[in-house]
């Protein structure tokens, strides 16, 4: 019984695992938002700005393989501008780790568009007025338009030295085929970008790194800048040679030599072959031609009869006028140039004397970045139905990763099968289709077809001569039984003590059991 109530119970925490709950994230947080609430939108604000008037946003479940329970946000119109933000709950001023993430389905598609999440810099603006303009610290998430994939983490630094803010961002790329598989199979996927205190940074998609290096090192263009630069003052000056050879002043063109004389010459040498037919052309006007009788020789000119080839040459060397052929001319030069010698005067390549950088500065915790008070989606989509959930501001990495088990995971499990290991292979890479035909399937179907339809199987010869009671060898006739059970009664001995002439049946079954043997002696 106590073995029962403990599967019971282990049965019942299984299930309660597999069922969605709201999650809610360990640790502090500037701001979680997960849209299961119905009113959850009223708590971001809409941007009041025309451009985005026809912007239209919506909680609701995935369109498909949802949560009982989970929603999300949900663009619903296409080809229109969308803006909605929201404050943090709490400042981040990057005195942490930073960790965003959150989760984006393009459930239709993406032909052009993106699912990228704006991190805004602390303000006093009212988020009433959120457009394309308004300053952010970080730009984080998918963007795509043709067959161009993106996986954008641009953040604007500020010089601490002029105060002049430019856009950074990773040298290297995302593989574009990894981005090509996440944004085409219209599921949710996680996007999560770790900023730490150490400089470093990475970016992953379903806990996979996609993009990640050290802000000192793999940013572009380098957060550092060069100690010394090219002097702007500095001049090439007009007497400097860069000309390593030139042609040589002394040479002069031989008296012999003749630039006149041409490339090509008649080859004196050249003998008419035999046969060659002086008197006839190779192609000559065709005798059944007949002029057209809508043809009008003052309107359309002279009629003349189309060209055929003659065929007194089809069997001869040639015809028409013989002429020598050209040959290569011995005697040409061609247009003389002064031989290269190295310049006695080359001063070598010119370059500005470098001076110290006065815009140089040394910044060793480039992750403090400009604090950020707000969180905005300011998009333009042709699709619609991009789905936003689980949004995650803070400063623990595990923590977003629980977020994920609860979340993306659960919901994987709840709708994987058998299949889909394989399905997921091949997003992005239909080929593997064919692999899996080649290698599993048409072998599979081979076998099916060898068990099913061979031919007179052992099985169907028992079972016709079952039918006709005819003997079988794994099935022996009752005869066969007797004679084999009498024959193995006469070659046993007893295996008791004593001489065989006392050895008496002392039981009526043992008078039976010897019977047969008397019958197989006589």
């Amino acid at each position: 019984m106590k073995l029962f109530n403990t599967a019971l119970i282990a049965s019942s925490v299984l299930a309660d695992e597999n069922i969605y709950k709201t999650p809610v994230p360990a640790g502090s947080v500037s701001l979680f938002e997960s849209f299961d609430s119905a009113d959850a939108i009223d708590g971001w604000t809409r941007s009041d700005n025309e451009k985005y008037a026809a912007g239209k946003w919506v909680v609701e479940p995935l369109a498909k393989e949802a949560l009982e329970g989970d929603q999300g946000l949900v663009i619903k119109k296409k080809a229109a501008h969308h803006a909605l933000a929201n404050y943090l709950e709490k400042p981040f001023s990057f005195d942490s780790n930073f960790v965003a993430q959150y989760e984006v389905a393009f459930q239709n598609g993406i032909e052009c568009g993106g699912g990228y999440m704006k991190l805004l810099t602390q303000s006093d603006e009212d988020l009433v007025t959120f457009d394309d303009k308004t300053p952010f610290t970080i730009m984080f998430g998918p963007d795509k338009c043709g067959a161009d994939y993106k996986l954008h983490f641009i953040f604007r630094y500020k010089n601490p030295v002029t105060g002049e803010i430019t856009e950074r961002s990773p040298s290297k790329k995302a593989d574009h085929s990894e981005l090509q598989k996440k944004f085409s199979d219209n599921k949710p996927h996680v996007y999560r970008l770790e900023v730490n205190t150490d400089n470093t940074f990475a970016v992953s998609i379903d806990n996979k790194v996609l993009m990640s290096g050290n802000l000192l090192e793999d940013i572009s263009p380098s957060i550092i800048p060069e100690k010394e630069i090219n002097d702007p003052e500095d001049k090439k000056p007009a007497s400097w040679d860069e000309r390593e050879r030139i042609a040589d002043p002394e040479a002069s063109k031989p008296e012999e030599w003749d630039e006149t004389a041409p490339t090509k010459i008649p080859d004196e040498n050249a003998v008419k072959p035999d046969g060659w037919l002086d008197d006839e052309e190779a192609l000559i006007a065709d005798p059944d031609s007949v002029m057209p009788d809508d043809w009008d020789e003052e309107m359309d000119g002279e009629w003349e009869a189309p060209l055929i080839e003659n065929e007194l040459c089809k069997n001869a060397p040639g015809c028409g006028t013989w002429a020598r052929p050209e040959i290569n001319n011995p005697a040409y030069k061609g247009k003389w140039k002064a031989p290269m010698i190295d310049n006695p005067d080359y001063d070598g390549k010119w370059a500005p004397r470098k001076i110290a950088n006065p815009e140089y500065f040394d910044d060793a915790t480039p992750h403090k970045m400009m604090p950020i008070g707000a969180i905005g989606l300011e998009l333009w989509t042709l699709s619609d139905d991009i789905y936003f959930d689980n949004i995650y501001i803070g400063n623990s990495a595990d923590s977003a990763k629980a977020l994920i088990e609860q979340t993306w995971t659960l919901r994987k499990k709840q709708n994987s099968n058998v299949l889909t290991p394989f399905v997921e292979a091949t997003e992005g890479r239909p080929w593997l289709w064919a692999v899996y035909v080649l290698a599993v399937i048409i072998p599979l179907f081979g076998m099916i077809i060898y068990f099913c339809c061979s031919g007179d199987s052992k099985e169907d010869e028992v079972a016709r001569k079952k039918k006709t009671d005819e003997p079988t060898e794994d099935d022996p006739h009752e005869s066969d039984v007797e004679e084999k059970i009498a024959e193995q009664s006469s070659d046993e001995e007893p295996q008791l003590e004593g001489d065989e002439e006392d050895i008496e049946p002392t039981e009526q079954g043992d008078a039976k059991e010897a019977a047969p043997a008397e019958e197989d002696s006589n």
